[in-house]
C-alpha cells in the first residue's frame, strides 16, 4: 500500500484513502485549469471514449466535467433504485472507460451528477422521498418525478450512490447540477414549494408554523440551510473516501470549487449582462479565496435550442472575463465534442490556445484591487460595478463580511444599497465608505424625516469643487425612491421634488429648490462615510445617464484622495482587471475588450490602439503577452505608465517587480 493511504469502512464498502493526517494536494488551486464539460444525453453512453479524450487534449483542455449518475448512469450502477442509462451497451462503462482514456493524457475529470429527479418505481416505492406540491401530488417532468432535498433520496439514498462510485472510480472531483428543490420546472412552469413531510416536520419544528403558500424570508433561509446540511455531508464523504477529489456545486459553503454560469434566456428581460463572466468570477474568488471559480460559458441559446449556440464573440468574451479576473476558460457544449454548430468550438478553441501556452500566468492569482464593491440587489449592484469598469477603478466584489477583517488593505468600500451593521467598527478603524439607496444604514447621519417613493425630479449640484466633471452641469434627473433626511447645514446636493411637466407651456413653471439633502457626509472614529440616500447605481444601470456615472466618479476619487491605482485612457467598453501573483512578484494587468456588444448582439471588437495606462507602484519591466514585446516604462509620480500599442479582444501586461 501506498505510504499514507489506509483502509475505511463506509456504508459497507471497504475503500482505499489517503491518511488525513497529511496535506493533500489541491489540483483546482495549484495547477492551471481549462475546462471542457460535455452535458451528455443517455443516448451517448454510446460515445467513442478514445476519440473525445483525445479532442479533448488536442483542443486543448486538462479537465473534463463528464456526466456519471444521478438520473442516468453512465457506468454499471449496483445500488438499487438508480438506473443506468439504457443505452448503455451490456459490458460498457463509459465513465469508467473515459476516465482511464483522459487520465493517460494528463487530463482530470470531474464526475457530474444530478440527483434532483428520478424514475417512477422510486416514487412508487418511496413516496417520502420526493417533492410534493400543495395538493400533495408530485412534480413529474418528460416522465421524471422530482425528488426532495429533505427527503430521505437525498439525506440518506445518495450517500450510498456516492460511496459506490468513489469507491470504484479515481475521479478527480465530483459536481452536482440542480442542487436544491426548484420552484419552476425547464418550461419555466411554477411548481410551488415543497410540502412533503419531511419538509413540513422540519419547518414547524424551526419556525413553529406550517409552511407557507409562497416563498417567504423564512422559508428561504430554511431551504438555504437545507442545502448546507446536505453539502456539509456530501462534502464530508469526498473528503475522507477520496480526499484529492474537489467538490463543486452553485453555493460556496462546504465546497472547493465554487460553480456559476455565464448563460443566455430569450425570454430574459433586457438588457443583456455582458459583464457575466467577470461578475460571476470576481465575486466567487474575492469572497471566498480559498477556493477556486468555475464559470462555465454555456454554449446554447436557451433549453429549447441546445443545439444552436450563442455568438462567437459572446463566448470569447466571456472566456477572456473569467481568465482576467483568476479563473481558468470553462465551456459547456451538450453532448460531445462533434456538435452539429462548431461555431462556439471554434470561438473557445484560440482562448484554450493562449491559456496553454500562458498558463504560468493563469495560476495562483489574487484581485489586487483596493476598492471593494458589496452585493446588493441587482439593478444597485450592476450600477457600481459598471461604473467602476467604465471609469477603470479596479474592484474585488464580496458578498460576505470577510472584507471587514481587512481595514488596512482597502482604500473604498462600495455598499450600493444600504450597508450590514458589520461595516461600522470597520470605518471606525479608518475605512472610507460610500453607501447608496434607501437601505438600512448602520450609522448617525441624521433624522428620517420621509420616504419618498417614484420620485421624478431633478438633483440640483451645489458644490462643484467636489464634482469636477460636472462643472457644466447643475441638474441631475432624479427617478426612483428617496430617504428624506434633516437639512444640512452646506448642502453638497439638494432635491427639486416633482412638478408638472406638460404641457410645455406648464413645463416646470412650479418647481421649487429645497434643502432636502442628496448626499449626506460624516466623519466616524478614524473613517469617512459618505450617503446618497437614493438609488444611483439603479438609475445608471437601467439609464447609463453620463451625470450619474460622473457624481459616482467624482465622489470615489474624492473617498480616496486622488490615489487610484490606476489610471487609463482606454474606452470605457475597455475592462481592466489588477491581478497579482506574489510568488513570482508580479502584476498582471488584463485588458479584455467588450466593444463588440450591442444591444441583443456580440459582434468582433473594435481594435483600439495607443492605450495608456499607469498602475500605482516599483515596477522594473512591462511586457505585452499578446504582442510579444517590452512596454516602455515611464515613471509619473507614484505610478509606472506604459502604453498598449494595439489591442484586440484581449491582452495581459506582465509587470514585474
Amino acid at each position: 500500500m501506498i505510504q499514507g493511504m489506509k483502509r475505511r469502512v463506509y456504508l459497507g464498502l471497504t475503500l482505499t484513502v489517503y491518511a488525513p493526517a497529511l496535506a493533500q494536494p489541491k489540483w483546482w488551486m495549484d495547477e492551471p485549469v481549462c475546462l471542457i464539460q460535455t452535458n451528455l444525453r443517455e443516448t451517448d453512453s454510446t460515445l467513442d471514449v478514445e476519440k473525445l479524450a483525445r479532442q479533448v487534449a488536442e483542443f486543448p483542455a486538462n479537465a473534463l466535467l463528464f456526466n456519471m449518475g444521478g438520473i442516468v448512469a453512465h457506468y454499471p450502477t449496483r445500488v438499487a433504485f438508480h438506473y443506468a442509462s439504457p443505452h448503455l451497451p451490456a459490458g460498457r462503462d463509459t465513465f469508467g472507460d473515459i476516465l482511464k482514456a483522459a487520465h493517460s493524457r494528463g487530463i482530470r475529470v470531474i464526475g457530474r451528477f444530478d440527483f434532483s429527479k428520478t424514475q417512477k418505481p422510486v416514487f412508487d416505492a418511496h413516496p417520502e422521498w420526493f417533492f410534493h406540491r400543495q395538493d400533495g401530488g408530485p412534480v413529474v417532468y418528460n416522465g421524471l418525478y422530482s425528488t426532495c432535498l429533505n427527503g430521505g433520496y437525498y439525506r440518506e439514498h445518495i450517500f450510498t450512490i456516492l460511496a459506490e462510485t468513489l469507491k470504484n472510480y479515481e475521479v478527480d472531483g465530483l459536481f452536482f447540477n440542480m442542487f436544491g428543490n426548484p420552484s419552476t420546472d425547464y418550461n419555466g412552469n411554477y411548481v410551488g414549494l415543497c410540502h412533503c413531510d419531511a419538509c413540513a416536520s422540519r419547518f414547524r419544528e424551526r419556525f413553529g408554523r406550517a409552511l407557507p403558500e409562497k416563498a417567504d424570508a423564512e422559508y428561504a433561509r430554511f431551504m438555504s440551510d437545507s442545502r448546507l446540511e446536505v453539502a456539509a455531508r456530501i462534502g464530508d464523504l469526498i473528503h475522507r473516501l477520496r480526499p484529492q477529489a474537489a467538490f463543486l456545486t452553485y453555493i460556496q459553503e462546504h465546497v472547493d470549487g465554487i460553480m456559476s454560469e455565464s448563460n443566455t434566456a430569450v425570454k430574459r428581460p433586457l438588457p443583456l449582462w455582458p459583464y457575466s463572466a467577470s461578475d460571476n468570477v470576481n465575486r466567487a474568488r474575492n469572497s471566498e479565496p480559498g477556493k477556486m471559480a468555475f464559470n462555465l460559458c454555456m454554449s446554447f441559446i436557451d433549453f429549447p435550442w441546445r443545439f444552436a449556440t450563442v455568438p462567437p464573440a459572446e463566448i470569447q468574451l466571456r472566456l477572456w472575463q473569467a481568465m482576467a479576473h483568476g479563473a481558468g476558460p470553462a465551456l459547456n457544449m451538450h453532448g460531445p465534442m462533434d456538435q452539429q454548430d462548431q461555431s462556439a468550438l471554434m470561438a473557445a478553441r484560440p482562448v484554450f490556445q493562449w491559456h496553454k501556452q500562458h498558463e504560468h500566468l493563469y495560476v495562483r492569482q489574487e484581485s489586487a484591487a483596493r476598492v471593494v464593491l458589496l452585493g446588493a440587489r441587482q439593478e444597485s449592484y450592476r450600477g457600481f460595478f459598471r461604473i467602476l469598469s467604465e471609469r477603470h477603478i479596479p474592484f474585488a466584489v464580496y458578498d460576505n463580511l470577510a472584507w471587514t477583517q481587512r481595514p488596512r488593505s482597502f482604500d473604498l468600500v462600495i455598499a450600493p444599497f444600504g450597508a450590514p451593521q458589520e461595516a461600522r467598527p470597520w470605518v471606525e478603524r479608518g475605512g472610507a465608505l460610500l453607501i447608496a439607496g434607501t437601505g438600512s444604514v448602520p450609522f448617525d447621519v441624521g433624522k428620517p424625516v420621509h420616504l419618498w417613493t417614484n420620485t421624478q425630479g431633478y438633483w440640483r449640484i451645489r458644490d462643484h469643487g467636489l464634482f469636477p466633471s460636472l462643472k457644466q452641469t447643475q441638474l441631475l434627473f432624479m427617478d426612483g425612491d428617496y430617504q428624506e433626511y434633516a437639512p444640512e447645514a452646506a448642502a453638497l446636493l439638494t432635491l427639486i421634488p416633482p412638478s408638472m411637466f406638460g404641457p410645455p407651456e406648464k413645463v416646470h413653471v412650479d418647481w421649487r429648490d429645497t434643502d432636502k439633502p442628496g448626499l449626506i457626509m460624516r466623519t466616524v472614529g478614524k473613517g469617512r462615510v459618505a450617503y446618497l440616500p437614493w438609488d444611483l447605481g439603479g438609475l445608471y444601470y437601467r439609464h447609463s445617464s453620463p451625470a450619474h456615472a460622473a457624481l459616482a466618479g467624482d465622489l470615489i476619487d474624492h473617498l480616496l484622495a486622488g490615489r487610484r491605482q490606476l489610471r487609463s485612457n482606454a474606452h470605457p467598453l475597455v475592462e481592466i482587471t489588477l491581478m497579482k501573483q506574489p510568488s513570482h512578484q508580479r502584476w498582471l494587468v488584463h485588458f479584455v475588450n467588450l466593444s463588440g456588444h450591442a444591444d441583443t448582439a456580440y459582434f468582433e471588437p473594435v481594435p483600439m490602439s495607443n492605450v495608456e495606462a499607469a498602475v500605482e507602484g516599483a515596477f522594473r519591466r512591462a511586457r505585452s503577452v499578446g504582442l510579444r514585446q517590452e512596454l516602455p516604462l515611464e515613471k509619473d509620480g507614484a505610478y509606472q505608465r506604459f502604453t498598449l500599442p494595439n489591442l484586440r479582444g484581449y491582452d495581459v501586461v506582465v509587470l514585474e517587480q
